[in-house]
């Protein structure tokens, strides 16, 4: 089976372009050419159109589209069943947002592994958009993210929302922070777009970090204020360096639990869907790292 042809006409669905989808394979364009005309005398059919506006599917494209799809997930499959690795037949790729790994990680296994003792874990944290990727093409069979990406084979579901402080070494009150002093936080798209509206001053600060790990690393280095997610602003706030900014907004980010569509009903992931979901729902265990609520600057005086 050449799955690369495969491969590469998926590709060429997303980018309509033989030049894109060669630079984003690694290959030439020449190379991008020949695998589509194999693949369509293989088929017996005309699977893509070129012209002014781009690469189009025919009408045979379309109904070949869903069963390519099938195919490199098979064929994915099929690689993991035989991998001489020792890899266990129930062993499940588990990506995970960056700034979920060093919190909620660690609960969220604790309680698969007590829900499913059989399945082995293989971890690995990474960004949205990469997971994406990973689950489409088959790498990963389940995650935990930030930001959705629309594609007809995946499935998102939100699984709840944390609570990001905005913490300051210097300022109690919104209308005391320079913007020069500020570290933005964009976490996601919508965070971003929720902080520029919330505290659009602070749209101006000369660092943006799309970390709460990193802003939290850089504000203990340097001073300042910034949004961190809430387990970040109560450690801050327990070096006694940092206080809340008591008339800031709380902002939220969406954690969302994504799978490939043809998993959505599996009953293995919808058990995970909901571990995450109860880890995420309450007050209480909306707060990721665990612990007491922070306390206000009049609790610590």
């Amino acid at each position: 089976m050449q799955i690369d042809l495969i491969e590469t006409f998926l590709d060429l669905i997303e980018t309509r372009s033989f030049n894109r989808t060669a630079d984003r394979l690694g290959v030439t364009q020449s190379t991008v050419s020949a695998r589509i005309k194999a693949l369509e005398q293989a088929l017996n059919a005309a699977l893509l159109r070129r012209s002014r506006a781009g690469t189009e599917l025919t009408t045979e494209g379309l109904r070949f589209e869903t069963h390519a799809r099938m195919l490199r997930q098979e064929w994915v499959a099929a690689r993991r069943a035989v991998a001489p690795t020792g890899e266990a037949a129930l062993t499940l790729r588990l990506g995970i947002q960056n700034d979920l790994a060093s919190t909620f990680l660690a609960r969220f296994i604790a309680e698969a592994r007590r829900a499913l003792p059989q399945t082995s874990f293989y971890i690995e944290p990474d960004y949205s958009q990469q997971m994406a990727v990973d689950l489409v093409i088959g790498a990963e069979d389940f995650a935990l993210l930030f930001t959705p990406k629309p594609h007809p084979d995946l499935h998102f579901e939100s699984v709840g929302e944390l609570t990001c402080r905005l913490v300051s070494s210097s300022a109690t009150r919104l209308n005391q922070i320079a913007p020069q002093d500020t570290i933005f936080a964009h976490f996601s798209p919508a965070f971003e777009r929720d902080h520029r509206s919330a505290t659009p001053l602070l749209a101006q600060a000369p660092l943006s970090v799309g970390q709460s790990q990193t802003v939290a690393a850089l504000l203990r280095e340097m001073g300042g204020s910034g949004y961190v997610m809430e387990d970040a602003a109560r450690a801050l706030v327990a070096t006694g360096r940092f206080r809340l900014v008591e008339d800031a907004p709380r902002l939220t980010q969406t954690v969302y639990a994504a799978v490939h569509l043809r998993n959505r009903t599996a009953r293995l992931h919808r058990r995970l869907i909901r571990i995450a979901a109860d880890l995420l729902s309450g007050s209480a265990r909306n707060r990721v790292g665990g612990g007491p609520e922070l306390p206000s600057v009049a609790d610590r005086t």
